[in-house]
Order: C-alpha cells, then sequence, then structure tokens
C-alpha cells in the first residue's frame, strides 16, 4: 500500500517529543545515526538466520496443514522472516532521509514484496478457521472439522458463548455454506503456498538475500548522517504525528455507537469492492506499525515491551478490526457464487453481518483505548 512520505521536522530538534497519547523518545540525550544502524543490523540478521532455518527445514514440510510435528518449524522461520522483512521495510520508510537513497529505494518495495507473498498462507488458514468457528457458534450446529493449526503463537478469533440449537434456518445453510468457504479458502491457500515457495526460490529472493547480508555488515547511511550530529527522535516524533493525525480523521464519534447501518448495506450490496470504511483504519494499523518500528529503534531490544505496556489494547483493536473485515469480506463473496441455495446463502449473510459488528466492536474498542490513553496524557 502506498504511502505518503512527510518530511520529518527539523533533525537537530532537541529534547523529547510529546504527541498525543505517548512520548516518543528517551528522556536524556540525543538517539544517533548508530542506533539506526544497529538495529537494521540486527534485523537482516534475523531474517538470515530465519532463512538458514527455512533451508534446514526444507520446504516440504513448510506447508501449516502438514501433520508431521517438524512442520511447524518452516511456519516459524516464514513468519520470521516476514517479521524481519517488514521491520527492515517499516524502518527504511521511517528514517528514509538518513539512508542512500538509491539503495533504500530499491530495497523497499522488494522487501514488501516478499512480507506480502508470505503472509498470504497465514491470513487465508486464519479467515478460514474464523468464519468457521463463527458458523458454529451461529448455527448452534456440532463442530465443523478441526483446521490444522496456522502456526505455534497465532491468535485466533475470539470466543463467543455457545449458540442456542433453536436456529433451524440457520442450521440448514450452515454446513453447505462452511463446505463452500472451506473449498474458496482452501484452495485461496494452495495457490498461496505454491507462489510462496515459487518466490523463495526465485531469482528475486535470492537478490534481497544478497542485499539483505550486505546489511548484516553495513549499512548505507548517508554523509549526512556520518558526519553530523544527527537525533533520531524528531524523525519518529513525525512517525507518530503522522500516526495522530490519520486517528483524528477517523470517524471515532460513529465508532463510539454500537451499531453502523451503513457498513453492513455496503457489504451486502452486489459491489465487490473493498468497504469504503475501512480503508483508513487499515491505514491507521500501519502507521501504529511503523510507529512501533521507530520506537524500537530509538529505545533498542527492550523497546517491544515497553512500547506493549502503552498501546496494546489499540494495536489488538485494530488487528481485530483487519481480521473481521477480510472475513466478512470472504463471506460476503462466497455469497456471490452462482447457483448456490437460498439457505447457503441465507448462511452466509448472516456470518457477513455478524463479521461487520465484529469489526464495529473493534472499532468501539479502539475509540476506548485511544481516547483513554489521550485523556491519561493531558
Amino acid at each position: 500500500m502506498a504511502q505518503r512520505h512527510l518530511d520529518p521536522t527539523d533533525p537537530t530538534t532537541a529534547g523529547p517529543t510529546t504527541i498525543g497519547p505517548t512520548t516518543i523518545g528517551p528522556t536524556t540525550g540525543p538517539v544517533t545515526p548508530d542506533a539506526l544502524a544497529d538495529y537494521l543490523r540486527a534485523q537482516a540478521t534475523e531474517f538470515l538466520r530465519a532463512l538458514r532455518l527455512h533451508r534446514e527445514t526444507g520446504t516440504g514440510t513448510a506447508h501449516t496443514g502438514s501433520s508431521a510435528s517438524p512442520g511447524e518449524e518452516p511456519v516459524d522461520a516464514a513468519r520470521a522472516l516476514r517479521h524481519a522483512a517488514r521491520r527492515i521495510t517499516g524502518t527504511l520508510h521511517t528514517f528514509r532521509p538518513l539512508l542512500e537513497p538509491t539503495w533504500s529505494e530499491a530495497l523497499h518495495p522488494e522487501l514488501a514484496w516478499l512480507s506480502g507473498t508470505l503472509a498470504r498462507e497465514h491470513a487465508y488458514a486464519a479467515r478460514l478457521e474464523r468464519l468457521l468457528l463463527a458458523l458454529q457458534r451461529l448455527s448452534g450446529a456440532a463442530p465443523f472439522p478441526k483446521q490444522p493449526a496456522v502456526g505455534p503463537g497465532d491468535t485466533g478469533p475470539r470466543q463467543h458463548p455457545a449458540a442456542t440449537p433453536d436456529r433451524s434456518n440457520l442450521t440448514v445453510g450452515a454446513a453447505k455454506a462452511g463446505a463452500l468457504l472451506e473449498r474458496q479458502l482452501t484452495l485461496a491457500r494452495t495457490r498461496s503456498h505454491s507462489a510462496a515457495l515459487q518466490a523463495l526460490g526465485s531469482s528475486r529472493f535470492h537478490a534481497v538475500a544478497d542485499n539483505v547480508a550486505v546489511l548484516a555488515s553495513e549499512v548505507p547511511l548517508t554523509p549526512a548522517a556520518t558526519t553530523a550530529l544527527t537525533d533520531l527522535r524528531p524523525f519518529a516524533a513525525a512517525a507518530h504525528e503522522r500516526l495522530c493525525d490519520a486517528v483524528t480523521a477517523l470517524p471515532l464519534l460513529t465508532a463510539g455507537h454500537p451499531y453502523n447501518a451503513e457498513a453492513l448495506v455496503h457489504g451486502l450490496s452486489p459491489d465487490p469492492a473493498p468497504h469504503p470504511q475501512d480503508a483508513p483504519w487499515h491505514h491507521v494499523r500501519l502507521l501504529l506499525r511503523l510507529r512501533r518500528y521507530a520506537h524500537e529503534v530509538l529505545e533498542g531490544a527492550e523497546a517491544r515491551s515497553g512500547l506493549d505496556g502503552r498501546m496494546p489494547a489499540a494495536g489488538t483493536a485494530l488487528n481485530r478490526h483487519r481480521d473481521a473485515s477480510e472475513a466478512a469480506a470472504a463471506a460476503a463473496s462466497a455469497a456471490r457464487t452462482p447457483r448456490i441455495a437460498p439457505a447457503t446463502a441465507y448462511a452466509l449473510g448472516v456470518l457477513h453481518a455478524d463479521q461487520r459488528h465484529e469489526v464495529e466492536a473493534a472499532r468501539f474498542a479502539f475509540q476506548q483505548s485511544w481516547e483513554k490513553k489521550a485523556m491519561i496524557t493531558r
């Protein structure tokens, strides 16, 4: 997703910057570009370590649907590759003025391509599990066959109380709706798995790996970053300001209400385009991630626990929002399948509405957490 690059504030600005709910940067002393170089080298090392693990375990068991226990290790390797690639990409974005432009502009889209390709298989598997569990809960029917684990450490959909069995109309179509979703999403997952294996064996990926290997030993900073006393805190503060500006543009007042009929009406229309209300929230989620990575650069290895202690609810709510939005879109897409039975279409419509309500619940949770943090810092 293309994002607008804003010029950071004057790098010579000193002192901590407070914008919105939290404070960016340490309380004493400037943060030099050496911290940026150390962070990029560390993430490049993590990338190479995950690549070595992936090669040692082989690609034959990398599919998350493998029933053998060794199949869990390649899932960890793929996730570690994805996480390291995302962190390098986000850091290149935030601190772009301090990095050699030709090199960073060439590496940035390649790492984004890699992380996106590796993420699709896991996303389809998690989406299928979420939708099948929601169908089971809504219909009160017997559990659907257990899906393969997406991977260790993954967070599944929220647990809900069991449904009452007096839902005959929904129960009739739930089984066929679940079978239809399983066929469609399993096919998409298999294709994503094949695409990931093909990407990991391509010359394009090997070129990316070579560039990351160079990054593990040498970070190409600009001459100004290496000769002048440059402070990283204003760049991180600019990332935080972009986040706060994007949150300000969100309809938080609407998110404070439990029901958003406009969201349901659009989702039930024949238009397959993504929901127009969702895009700004997805953008905020990406900006929150960039803000988190910038914080890690400033404060080092201890930053993850420190940041998670300040803004865990906001990030969790936005992840829930993304998952529910994509699940609702999958249910709506399945409902547009030609010549399906009315009972199946009805079950998919109920499932879609349920997931759109989950979207609204996630927005409400984000609104509550963000406003709470803003009040605390006033």
